[in-house]
């Protein structure tokens, strides 16, 4: 028998879709830590973006209040009455976005959003604007989609933010999307409204373009004022602003998988109807506590914020003393993108360091798993202690 790309003998080949992409490698790096935990080693692990902090108690008092009363069922598929409503106060309270009940939509997590909505309006021949590094996911998903990706190189000395200069030389007829997160992952990098606003004035020029506002960190910032966000700041494009938020991070519920969006109504339907045959609609108990995490008492951030912030400066001090390694301060999420170029001739590349940090008991993840180089970045959502041991492990194993 014959075979060709898409077929062989035995049957096991996946779609040129899929070959596209590569693994999560955030994901690959935290099954490894946790298979090496299974084997009796001790390994701390700063590779995963989920908090250490305990659900709120109100949170799981809701989830619990929603099994009993059985609410075990389907639901909408873009989330309950209930939900939805919380997420319009959300969006008011948190981010300033005013916006109806039909122009927002719940998903299973904020990358099921991203991807349902990328998937509904990419077409071969479309190019994505990243800002570089970014999240693991951005790129992948749109590859996934058939479109192309666009690096927008950022670096330290610039805050890891882009120019408006930068996206007006980028932007092409072939441009359906921008790609933002403020505060960033993997940088902790947040836009400014002044910088936000010469991004819009640019984007005004350019109506095909549609931008996603990744705003999933918003509530852990460390830099004075309010949070700034693309749709407020430029009411001129926000009919092309498709706005991403969520719990996972703010309210520690990362397993309960629930995200947000709020955008143009037509992106927001089309992204529904992608969810009604993927997954259908969100966890009906995850929704309930959902609610209940916007409905309820916000004050316990303040403390949560505060504690994020001393283990910020207790790694980036740490780090800026290690001879070879250096990292700006973040000014929002829980991430330090480290600089290790100094030590590259001796490892041959970041991920070469990742493996002998790892034999050295930390789990962290290159650079270039988020289009970066040669470096990598932790995450700081664990405790002082954890924090303080793997810090001194890197420095012994770098030394």
């Amino acid at each position: 028998m014959t075979t060709t790309a898409r077929q062989t003998v035995s049957g096991q080949s996946v779609s040129g879709a899929l070959r596209r992409i590569a693994p999560s490698q955030t994901s690959a790096m935290t099954d490894r830590a946790t298979a090496l935990k299974a084997e009796g080693r001790d390994i701390i692990s700063l590779s995963v973006g989920e908090p250490d902090f305990a659900t709120p108690a109100h949170v799981l008092a809701a989830a619990k209040a929603a099994l009993d009363a059985g609410e075990t069922r389907y639901t909408p598929v873009g989330g309950t009455a209930r939900l939805k409503q919380a997420t319009v106060l959300h969006f008011a309270r948190d981010l300033g976005i005013e916006v109806p009940v039909s122009q927002v939509t719940a998903s299973a997590g904020g990358k099921q959003a991203i991807f349902h909505a990328l998937l509904a309006t990419l077409d071969p021949g479309d190019d994505v604007l990243i800002p570089a590094p970014w999240w693991v996911s951005y790129p992948e998903i749109v590859r996934f989609a058939g479109a192309s990706v666009v690096p927008l190189a950022t670096d330290a000395a610039g805050g890891f933010r882009i120019t408006a200069a930068q996206l007006e030389a980028a932007i092409t007829p072939a441009t359906r999307w921008l790609l933002l997160n403020s505060p960033g992952n993997p940088t902790g990098a947040t836009y400014p409204a002044e910088e936000l606003r010469a991004l819009g004035d640019v984007l005004a020029r350019h109506p095909r373009v549609l931008v996603m506002s990744d705003d999933i960190y918003a509530p852990l910032r460390y830099t004075p004022g309010a949070h700034a966000t693309l749709a407020v700041e430029c009411p001129a494009i926000a009919d092309r602003v498709l706005t991403v938020s969520g719990v996972s991070k703010s309210h520690a519920m990362t397993g309960f998988r629930i995200g947000v969006a709020t955008g143009p109504q037509w992106l927001i339907q089309a992204m529904e109807k992608l969810q009604s045959h993927s997954s259908g609609n969100p966890a009906s108990i995850s929704q309930a506590a959902a609610a209940a995490a916007f409905e309820g008492p916000q004050e316990f951030l303040l403390d949560w914020r505060e504690r994020f912030r001393a283990r910020r400066d207790l790694v980036v001090g740490a780090i800026n003393a290690i001879p070879g390694l250096s990292t700006p301060v973040p000014d929002g999420a829980f991430y330090c993108m480290v600089d290790a170029a100094p030590l590259m001739a001796r490892f041959g590349d970041d991920g070469a360091l990742a493996l002998h940090l790892l034999d050295h008991g930390v789990a962290i993840v290159a650079a270039s798993a988020f289009g970066g180089r040669d470096g990598f970045r932790i995450s700081f959502a664990a405790d002082e202690t954890q924090l303080t041991e793997a810090l001194r492990r890197i420095a012994k194993a770098v030394a």
